[in-house]
């Protein structure tokens, strides 16, 4: 794989075909609702967009909890490409854009508010549109595929942990850390933010793996329950929907985030707003190796499997990410 993400292509905007191949799907519904389209339309570039040649593409919860309806009262109109993760080239800039030029590679969540009207031209397409202010330049020891996994997780650890006031020397508990976003909480929780002490909750087969991502405590679910221990903690963060458990392991003053469901206080769920800025200010954490992005060790997926890809994410098997590439 090292030798073909190396030897990525640099296409030039007059190489842009009229239509490309991507996923779609017409109506709402389960994973069998995609198909695959070689005679999509190439999305336009606005002013203050990009078009992106799409190298890889991660799949997330958001991507399939759309694709079912669940948020269809506030999404855009059917058809649909789906997609929120990105990695590519840019190969056309529109006329406002300042910050990026043909041939950047970037990576980004494509989507500014990602349940209200998200793009009808995902990832999962041979191109995409984006807003420069979504998108920062690719980590210069990363490939595309581990880039691809890391914008939305990334952003939604960040600002989750923003928003619950954490910072250094307070400790956190990490329910779902061997997920997407769990894997990256517990990476920007110890090394952006300071954290004094991480505790992380996976099954029996991924508690090594908690440790070697920084957890002091790595917590079996399958055999105790972390909302019993004595132990209590300054932050805990649901990324599982456990909302109710997650508030009885909360010091007093403490704050609980989730980031699905509801929450009652002092637990709050937010929605995640896409800023390419942000993955600018944690670029030097990634290049530096402090956070790697956690790749699911039986992808990436080709492009032809995106619905094997759907299927197994949907099942809750995954560790990390669900990758797509090459593409197409």
């Amino acid at each position: 794989m090292a030798a073909a993400l190396a030897s990525e292509s640099i296409a030039v905007a007059s190489d842009v075909p009229p239509k490309m191949k991507a996923w779609v799907y017409d109506d709402y519904g389960p994973v069998s609702v995609l198909r695959a389209d070689d005679g999509v339309l190439v999305p336009e570039v606005e002013d203050q967009q990009v078009l992106v040649k799409v190298v890889a593409a991660a799949l997330n919860p958001v991507d399939f909890k759309r694709r079912q309806g669940m948020f269809k009262s506030a999404d855009s109109a059917l058809p649909t490409v789906p997609g929120y993760d990105v990695a590519g080239i840019v190969i056309k800039v529109g006329s406002q854009v300042k910050n990026f030029k043909e041939g950047d590679e970037v990576y980004g969540d494509i989507n500014e508010n990602g349940l209200t009207h998200p793009k009808r031209f995902g990832s999962l397409a041979e191109y995409t549109a984006v807003e420069e202010k979504l998108l920062a330049l690719k980590p210069q020891n990363l490939d595309f595929v581990q880039a691809a996994g890391l914008p939305l997780a990334i952003e939604t650890a960040y600002e989750g942990l923003e928003r619950a006031g954490f910072s250094a020397g307070k400790s956190i508990l990490v329910l779902g850390g061997a997920g997407g976003v769990g894997s990256i909480v517990i990476q920007v929780a110890k090394h952006v933010f300071g954290a004094s002490r991480v505790a992380a909750t996976s099954s029996t087969g991924k508690l090594e793996l908690l440790k070697s991502l920084g957890v002091d405590l790595a917590i079996d679910y399958t055999k105790e329950n972390f909302e019993d221990l004595a132990e209590k903690f300054d932050v805990v963060y649901d990324s599982v929907g456990q909302g109710d458990k997650a508030l009885k392991a909360v010091k007093e003053g403490g704050r609980v985030v989730g980031i699905w469901g509801a929450l009652s206080p002092p637990g709050f769920v937010f929605l995640l707003t896409s800023n390419g800025g942000m993955l600018t200010k944690l670029n030097p954490f990634i290049e530096e190796g402090k956070i790697k992005p956690l790749v699911d060790p039986k992808g990436p997926f080709p492009f032809s499997q995106v619905i094997e890809a759907f299927t197994y994410l949907e099942s809750g098997r995954a560790t990390g990410k669900v990758v797509i590439y090459p593409i197409p």
